[in-house]
């Protein structure tokens, strides 16, 4: 229990220290009447980690820890990927562990090694081979950011800071002007979609949480008017401003940009407008769309930061759908995405252990 009561510690002290939520409490204090309304706190609800929750995210965390290669990185299809070898990280420190610390802190350690070691003197993080390195890098940067807040090392502090940097000095509209800015594949600031976006936002929230300053006029109120000129009347998202049509991922994702932005302004009605849309698209539907774990990832934070009655539907439901397909033998989930299994299986913990409330980007 020494490691867990560590890291509850040291994330209390972030979130007192660090006055990025207003109004924060804690997320250990069950609300007085769970799922009262769409949005109504984060309190847990009744058994929210049953039995086997736990075992399968036993089995899935062995997984990656037996998939960890000698030079760090993970065995299989995109386990070379910075960014996704962070998100294995943060499925390791999502049930306690820190580097270091806890039945998993030597994992943590061996995933920080290699994410600092594919960090460019541009300040980006990419792997010889990754694509898209934008999404990397923010997957890859919120990791870094977790263990920062956490340790508060200098070497990971000195690499953060660099990949910040490289975030807002790729947002792209004119910042003079204060035109909407958000990001996409490449590290340049000609264009932008929400799907890269809500990568960059994540990392500058968590970063901000571990005391790294971001510009607010100039970067978040920008990428704020960037989510928000994507809103669909429906409360889903466009994938580029312009384009046509929500879809479900990518509105997960809007969603949860609006959740992690929404510090000092009234995004009130568009949250709410946005719930409901991701409350009419529950998983499991028969009409199922793609992307299942990419989007998942982001509906399972939005609505565990919504509470109330947009939890209490969509976890169920979204725990079931995510036991239904791990592969029982090893433990692992299998990709349908096209980012291997390293990416499913941690995108899969991520998702389960949300109600842990451990990682620090999850204290509201």
């Amino acid at each position: 229990m020494r490691h867990l009561k560590k890291t509850i510690a040291l994330i209390l002290s972030l979130a007192a220290a660090v006055p990025f939520i207003p109004n924060a409490r804690s997320t250990q204090a069950a609300d007085p009447a769970p799922g009262h309304s769409i949005m109504g706190g984060n309190g847990p609800i009744e058994n929210e980690i049953d039995q086997p929750t736990r075992d399968a995210v036993k089995k899935g965390l062995e997984w990656l820890h037996k998939n960890l290669q000698d030079d760090n990185s993970l065995r299989g299809a995109g386990g070379q990927s910075a960014g996704i070898v962070g998100l294995a990280g943060l499925a390791f420190m999502a049930s306690g562990s820190m580097p270091g610390d806890g039945p998993y802190g030597k994992d943590v350690d061996r995933i920080l090694d290699y994410v600092l070691k594919n960090c460019q003197p541009t300040g980006l993080i990419a792997a010889a081979n990754d694509g898209s390195p934008m999404y990397g890098h923010g997957f890859a940067t919120l990791f870094l950011s977790e263990v920062y807040g956490m340790t508060q090392r200098e070497d990971v502090g000195e690499k953060l800071h660099k990949a910040i940097k490289l975030i807002v000095a790729t947002q792209n509209g004119d910042a003079d002007r204060h035109e909407p800015g958000g990001w996409r594949y490449q590290p340049v600031k000609s264009d932008a979609d929400i799907s890269v976006t809500i990568c960059q936002i994540m990392a500058l929230r968590a970063a901000r949480n571990a005391g790294v300053k971001v510009p607010v006029d100039t970067t978040i109120n920008r990428a704020l008017d960037y989510v928000k000129k994507s809103q669909d009347p429906d409360g889903g998202f466009m994938y580029t401003l312009g384009s046509a049509g929500s879809a479900y991922p990518r509105s997960a994702a809007g969603t949860a940009c609006l959740f992690y932005l929404r510090t000092g302004n009234n995004v009130d009605k568009e949250l709410e407008n946005a719930v409901k849309y991701l409350m009419n698209h529950l998983p499991n539907r028969p009409d199922g769309e793609g992307h299942f774990y990419y989007g998942n990832y982001y509906a399972t934070q939005a609505m565990f930061m919504a509470g109330g009655d947009a939890w209490k539907a969509y976890w169920p439901a979204i725990k079931k759908a995510l036991l239904d397909r791990q592969t029982k033998n090893d433990g692992s989930w299998a990709d349908g995405e096209g980012g291997g299994p390293v990416y499913s299986t941690a995108m899969a913990l991520i998702m389960l252990q949300v109600p842990n409330r451990l990682l620090p980007i999850l204290q509201k």
